[in-house]
């Protein structure tokens, strides 16, 4: 018998649906919860695929734990809840090329990859339905420039660790443009309450039709 489940890593909790589907093979929840947990407290935070392989006749059972998702591992290594609602007008996060090698290696042994260098083509690729830029440009810019080889030489040197100086005119970077997008979104939110309003508001000039209108004699 075998479940998959997608547990919260490292704090997976009792509810209905692992109920149905363990309580009546009567395998123990709790000691099931318990591997679990223990087996993704690396990945706390963040959504983890797990598959259970359950001997009904013995009542034991194999836990094989997966990789997060990479939207998951980005949003982790990037320190923020969510992607973009609206990816080509608000960017999210600026990630380095040795961020996006370091989830690349994380998510390479459950990806349908040849190589480093595609895993993290395919991480850059999330990147863009995240609304997240890459060496402050836009993902698909930089998916063009791995192929054409410009940062061969970190992935292959499989560097992970961004230097301190890149860390902050990244970071500088994107201050600027975050407060660029949180004007502009100001800006359209305000003339959208006043579109609003002034369909609200009644025309003076029906105001005068109705206090004009003659009223029926009985």
């Amino acid at each position: 018998m075998q479940v998959k489940l997608l547990a919260e890593g490292g704090s997976m909790k009792p509810g209905p649906a692992l109920s149905q589907k363990l309580g009546p093979a009567g395998i123990n929840i709790g000691e099931v919860i318990a591997k679990i947990n223990e087996a993704t407290s690396n990945f706390k935070g963040m959504k983890v695929p797990v598959e259970l392989e359950i001997n009904t006749t013995t009542k034991k059972f194999e836990i094989t734990i997966f990789s997060p998702p990479i939207s998951e591992l980005l949003k982790k290594e990037l320190g923020i809840t969510k992607g973009s609602d609206a990816q080509n007008q608000v960017k999210v996060a600026n990630a380095s090329i040795e961020q996006i090698i370091k989830v690349a290696k994380t998510k390479l042994q459950n990806l349908l990859c040849k190589d480093l260098k595609s895993a993290v083509k395919t991480v850059v690729g999330s990147c863009v339905s995240l609304g997240i830029l890459v060496e402050n440009k836009n993902a698909k810019e930089i998916e063009q420039e791995i192929d054409e080889g410009k940062y061969d030489e970190q992935i292959n040197g499989e560097i992970t660790e961004t230097p301190e100086e890149k860390k902050k005119e990244l970071s500088s970077y994107f201050s600027k443009l975050k407060a660029e997008q949180d004007k502009k979104l100001k800006v359209a939110q305000a003339a959208k309450e006043a579109e609003d309003a002034k369909k609200t508001v009644t025309p003076v000039e029906d105001v005068k039709k109705v206090e004009e209108k003659p009223t029926k004699k009985k």
